[in-house]
């Protein structure tokens, strides 16, 4: 019993069905990334370089949302396998830069088709309209909660 005196049901709680729906959509891109040797956060650090320009490793977090630590363990990663290298920062040394390597971005294009038709998937069990209000309704929870 909660607070209340009513029985709490997990089935009824949002961020249940949040997480829930998220693994759903984790697991579909992740079985594909595996065969590029990717997880979905290298992927999605992948993205922020590729796509979004961000270089420093704190942009990167802040863009994928995942800590400090989750982006230089990521980051580790994937200059291990040879997909970013990490460099001193061109106008201020304290600073470390990230760019992709070539097998990076090919990687990268590699992989960015079955991550589009995953995304398009998910995308066409929902009306415009419904993706719409989803995708607000989830940025007003997230609000003010993202680092």
């Amino acid at each position: 019993m909660d607070g209340t005196g009513k029985k709490y049901s997990l089935q009824d709680s949002v961020g249940h069905q949040i997480t829930r729906t998220a693994r759903i959509l984790e697991r579909r891109v992740e079985d594909d990334l595996r065969r590029f040797g990717l997880t979905r956060v290298g992927w999605c650090v992948l993205v922020a370089v590729a796509e979004e320009g961000k270089k420093n490793p704190s942009d990167i977090a802040n863009f994928v949302g995942i800590d400090r630590t989750a982006t230089s363990r990521a980051l580790r990663q994937l200059e291990t396998d040879g997909l970013i290298m990490r460099e001193m920062g061109r106008d201020d040394r304290r600073t470390t830069e990230v760019r992709l390597t070539e097998l990076g971005q090919t990687q990268f294009e590699a992989a960015l088709p079955f991550c589009r038709a995953a995304s398009v998937y998910f995308h066409h069990k929902l009306t415009q309209a419904e993706l719409e209000t989803l995708k607000a309704l989830l940025a007003k929870l997230a609000a003010d909660e993202l680092p």
